[in-house]
């Protein structure tokens, strides 16, 4: 046993490996289950009781030697073999990452600012949590319309006379711009309103609008009905035709709904406009004098036009988008058919 430990130091001493192969292979060869030194580790039961003292040291510093000679050979192979790994080149160019493009109701939205930015609108924003009093008390909303049920509108708080909620509509916006500007008044009101309602493909409880309001003396709705025809046919095209139909909003008098011919089919009939040749497109009407009257303005001397429309609507119509859900679910097959479209 002595003359075998001695023969194993010494071979430890010399022992090479150029591979993590040969190392690996040296280990099982003295360290393994059938290794030498495992073997002596058997025969140190056989030894006289006198000499297991002696023994025993010197097996415990070989098995050490040995495991500490192992470690340092896999080291010196696994440096060696990164080392022969062939060197990145820094100069190549890197991956390229999948890149989206604009939302198509950010693109929409600016289209539709731009156009009334033309006809000399400026734009206004307001706070999307709002009080009861500039989303329904000053808009003509009576105290028991069915807006105010928390069946159609999100309430932040409740208990008192004027409490918080999510804004239904940007007409609130229409509101504090009457309250803070001089006369005349021609402004668009975008941004985000919450409702209310079922997620569905027609329907979300999260969509935009842009809202306009012009007001001034001598205003009529042959003046309404002139620049909604302007609008649509810069968003829709030059041959488009409008007609309006009676409608009913508490903010405005008389109300009118807005249809479009449809640009699909050219108003002969198909399955987007559900074969009337007609889209709708928005709402409007003549602002109601208590509504003038709420924000200070004398509807004696002043009259004026409101409007208003879904940017995800009018988005749809433009692009034949056939699930409004799409707009919020950021898939990028669907954001990259939108990478061609320009804002304006």
């Amino acid at each position: 046993m002595k003359e075998s430990i001695e023969r194993i130091f010494a071979e430890l001493a010399s022992l090479k490996a150029a591979t993590q192969k040969d190392v690996e292979e040296a280990r099982v060869r003295l360290l393994g289950k059938k290794g030498e030194i495992t073997a002596l580790m058997e025969q140190f039961r056989c030894i006289a009781p006198e000499l297991k003292r002696e023994y025993g040291q010197k097996l415990n510093e070989l098995k050490k030697a040995a495991t500490a000679k192992i470690e340092e050979l896999k080291e010196a192979a696994e440096a060696a073999a990164e080392a022969s790994e062939p060197k990145e080149d820094l100069s190549m160019p890197g991956d390229a990452f999948p890149l989206g493009s604009r939302h198509p109701v950010s693109i929409v939205r600016a289209q539709i600012v731009d156009i009334f930015r033309k006809f000399g609108y400026d734009v206004a924003e307001g706070p999307e949590i709002e009080d009861d009093y500039h989303v329904f008390e000053a808009l003509n909303f009576p105290p028991n319309h069915p807006a105010r049920e928390m069946q159609d509108t999100f309430f932040v708080s409740t208990g008192h006379l004027n409490p918080l909620l999510l804004r239904t509509h940007t007409s609130s916006v229409q509101v504090r711009t009457m309250e803070s500007q001089s006369l005349p008044i021609r402004v668009v009101c975008p941004g985000r309103v919450f409702r209310n309602e079922a997620i569905s493909a027609r329907a979300h409880c999260i969509f935009h609008q842009v809202e306009g309001l012009y007001i001034d003396k001598d205003v009529t709705f042959a003046d309404l009905k002139q620049a909604i025809l302007l609008f649509a046919r810069e968003m829709f095209g030059a041959d488009t035709q409008i007609r309006m139909r009676p409608s009913y909003f508490p903010f405005t008098e008389p109300s009118a709904e807005v249809d479009v011919s449809c640009n699909i089919c050219k108003g002969k009939g198909c399955n987007i406009c559900k074969g009337t040749g007609w889209l709708e497109i928005m709402g409007c009407g003549m602002v109601d004098p208590n509504v003038l009257k709420a924000s200070g303005i004398d509807p004696e001397k002043y009259s004026g036009f409101a409007f208003g429309m879904g940017v995800e609507r009018i988005a749809m119509l433009k692009w034949q988008v056939n699930d409004l859900r799409h707009y919020f679910e950021n898939d990028m097959r669907f954001l990259q058919e939108f990478a061609t479209a320009t804002e304006v």
